[in-house]
């Protein structure tokens, strides 16, 4: 399996005329990029399709997109890696698959480690969250709507440690604090980001829990560090 870096049209990626191309779903992300609206985002993404390929989709509003790029067949399921798999085993998959991808969406006892940076990825999140309030610990890219995400993140708790990720990439820790203001009662800001994690448990409390969120490149950071406190 290889996955695209940024849409698909002009991404590495496409040299590789994959016989089986999954495209899950579609928001607005990288818009300076890939285009204002989600067509023109899906537009670019199944740029990839080669002539004869099998596309598998998460949502059906993109099937004639797909058509269009002389897909050989285009099926939509609920679940699109397992439908895709299934495509390039030649069969249907027995029982439950299991994949773990660390950083998704990790539950302990008192931290939740989910990588979203994107207002799309923060929504599903909030689905899935455990029903308590949590210290809120970012970072967010410079490219990326900041107060859109922080909006997102908002009425998950009302305290936010700010932070920065190692990458020139990174928003400063104080410009992404000044936008939480707007949104969170009680906002800190710490660039280091091992300090912002423990200044967030220290706000928790023995008691409270941490969510540790946004940019991915935070969670590289602090790898080894997201785990429980014993």
């Amino acid at each position: 399996m290889v996955e695209a870096g940024l849409g698909g049209r002009l991404d590495a990626t496409n040299v590789l005329d994959a016989r089986i191309v999954v495209l899950t779903n579609v928001s607005l992300d990288h818009t300076e990029v890939l285009g204002e609206t989600r067509e023109a985002i899906a537009r670019e993404k199944l740029a990839v399709v080669s002539e004869g390929a099998t596309v598998v989709l998460g949502e059906r509003e993109w099937e004639g997109l797909a058509r269009e790029r002389g897909a050989a067949a285009v099926v939509v399921a609920d679940d699109p890696a397992r439908e895709a798999a299934g495509r390039y085993l030649g069969r249907e998959l027995d029982g439950d698959v299991e994949i773990v991808l660390p950083g998704r969406l990790d539950v302990f006892d008192d931290l939740v480690v989910a990588g979203a940076h994107n207002p799309a990825g923060i929504a599903w999140l909030r689905e899935r969250l455990p029903d308590r309030e949590h210290v809120v610990c970012a970072a967010v890219l410079a490219d990326k709507d900041a107060r859109l995400i922080v909006a997102a993140l908002s009425g998950l708790g009302s305290r936010f440690v700010a932070t920065e990720a190692e990458t020139e990439r990174s928003l400063a820790a104080d410009e992404l604090a000044t936008v939480a203001r707007e949104f969170f009662p009680h906002v800190e800001s710490k660039p280091n980001a091992v300090a912002a994690l423990e200044r967030a448990r220290e706000l928790a409390g023995a008691s409270g829990a941490v969510l540790v969120t946004g940019s991915l490149y935070l969670l590289r950071d602090l790898f080894g560090r997201l785990e429980p406190v014993r």
